[in-house]
């Protein structure tokens, strides 16, 4: 089985979904957020943009630990920024993808704070749950674009508001 075209083809047909998403981003939304609990807005599609890059970032290391990394989400302001990030993110991992080889889907990848580990999976596992994160987070971006009836693009079918593909 050829497990590293099959997640390339998945990055890149989630990549075209999320894109068509963020081309609609409603400027002057940045800060809506359907509830207290929810992320805002903006840091919820910076977040989906982000996630785009985790599948470089998990075949050039073992671990991310929380405690020590001088990591900081992006701090996004325009559409022309998401799709900026979304894009150089898609082709980091794309590219990290092409050079990698089936071997490498087997290491193991950790979650860690301080040391402790929170999660782990082998690399294959850790980019599936990215490609997961992505699909999961871009939903709650679709309820919120719903909530401010904008009308939303089809993900993996038709929509309510689009009938195409």
């Amino acid at each position: 089985m050829d497990t590293l075209s099959q997640l390339k083809n998945e990055l890149q047909d989630e990549y075209q979904t999320t894109r068509k998403f963020f081309e609609i981003f409603p400027e002057g939304k940045n800060d809506y957020a359907p509830h207290e609990k929810s992320m805002k807005m903006m840091p919820l599609a910076t977040h989906i943009a982000e996630v785009f890059g985790w599948a470089d970032t998990m075949l050039k290391t073992s671990d991310l630990d929380f405690a020590n990394t001088d990591y900081q989400p992006k701090k996004l302001s325009t559409r022309e920024d998401l799709l900026k990030v979304l894009d150089e993110n898609y082709k980091l991992s794309n590219e990290a993808l092409s050079n990698a080889t089936e071997d490498d889907l087997s290491q193991s990848w950790a979650l860690k704070n301080n040391g402790h580990e929170l999660a782990k999976w082998s690399k294959y596992g850790s980019i599936r749950h990215s490609l997961n994160q992505a699909t999961h987070h871009r939903a709650q971006l679709g309820v919120y674009y719903r909530l401010n009836n904008i009308p939303l693009p089809g993900s993996y079918g038709p929509s309510a508001d689009y009938q195409g593909f």
